[in-house]
């Protein structure tokens, strides 16, 4: 028998408290353990998906559509289901004009699913959703960029896709914007008699966006600027070569008449310039350029039938699995 001998003697509260705490511990993890394992989603997979179709296509309600193809993405990661989920998600927002959501999801399924069928899609989403946010050329164009530089990746990736060809369409709107915007401050200098700023932004069009319809406007104004500036060979090539190449714009017109009232010159190419060589070698004469074609509007997601069976359970009131109606066309630019 062992004896204590005074404060040697162990608190009999402290050994109570320690053992409760032991045995607290040991039944939190266990049902830890418990929970993980018997873990059921509190909505089935199917029916969360029939849900956020009947409301994106009866409903029109595109943010609780996305909510519930998000549920279906949260609840259920890496079944066939949430593949699906996240594509209608990413649809579902930029419906709602959520553009910012859209590209979040578009760009989560590319980086989950690169080698699916419908990546094609995803990534067109993700222009599209930068494209309808262009402004007028009086503002900020970097979302002009990201388009560009999203639809690119579409016409790079995926060539042989039926988003391509749509996908091209959109360049050339944002290629046309963004020398519109390069036009506006070029007129800006001119009207300020800043004549070196304006012929750099002109030279920017004439180089930079010359299948655009603004190349005809900016070689007018080149002719303008230099016979400002004194420098008449220039503005004779700017002439000529508007002249060789829009025979009929009226913008050759005022420069002609521009160069013919400077000492009574004429048009005149100059091969060394920077202006010839841009548009070199020169082609038989075009046709003034039109403004780009509006593209097609955004198709929904492809939605094959559904990956799995749904269970035996009945899906929400009028939401078989099938493609939805197209939206309304939002690709105009001002």
């Amino acid at each position: 028998m062992m004896l204590w001998r005074g404060s040697q003697r162990p608190d009999s509260r402290l050994c109570a408290l320690a053992c409760c705490l032991a045995l607290t511990l040991l039944a939190a993890s266990l049902a830890g353990c418990s929970k993980d394992e018997d873990y059921v989603p509190d909505r089935p997979a199917d029916a969360l998906y029939n849900e956020g179709l009947y409301l994106l296509n009866n409903k029109q309600d595109y943010k609780e559509a996305a909510k519930k193809f998000d549920a279906v993405d949260r609840e259920n990661p890496y079944s066939d289901w949430a593949r699906k989920a996240l594509l209608m998600s990413a649809y579902a927002y930029y419906q709602a004009e959520d553009y910012e959501s859209c590209v979040n999801s578009a760009k989560r399924y590319i980086a989950l699913h690169p080698g699916s069928a419908d990546a094609a899609y995803a990534q067109y989403l993700i222009g599209a959703s930068y494209y309808d946010q262009i402004v007028d050329v009086s503002r900020d164009q970097s979302r002009a960029d990201k388009a560009i530089d999203a639809l690119q990746e579409v016409v790079r990736k995926y060539p042989n896709s039926e988003y391509a060809i749509q996908a091209k369409k959109k360049i050339d709107m944002a290629r046309d914007q963004l020398a519109g915007k390069e036009m506006d401050i070029g007129r800006y200098y001119m009207k300020n008699r800043d004549f070196i700023g304006a012929i750099n932004r002109f030279k920017v069009v004439v180089t930079q966006y010359q299948t655009t319809r603004h190349v005809e406007e900016a070689l007018e104004r080149l002719s303008e600027a230099y016979i400002a500036l004194g420098i008449t060979d220039e503005a004779q090539t700017a002439a000529a070569v508007l002249g060789h190449n829009f025979p009929e714009s009226p913008w050759y017109k005022d420069a002609y008449n521009l160069v013919k009232n400077n000492n009574g010159q004429e048009p005149s190419e100059n091969k060394q310039s920077w202006i010839s060589r841009a548009f070199s070698p020169t082609p038989a004469a075009l046709k003034p350029a039109a403004p780009p074609a509006a593209p097609a509007p955004i198709a929904p997601p492809p939605v094959s039938p559904a990956p799995m069976a749904p269970a035996p359970r009945a899906p929400a009131p009028g939401a078989p699995v099938s493609a939805m109606p197209p939206p309304a066309d939002k690709g105009r630019l001002t």
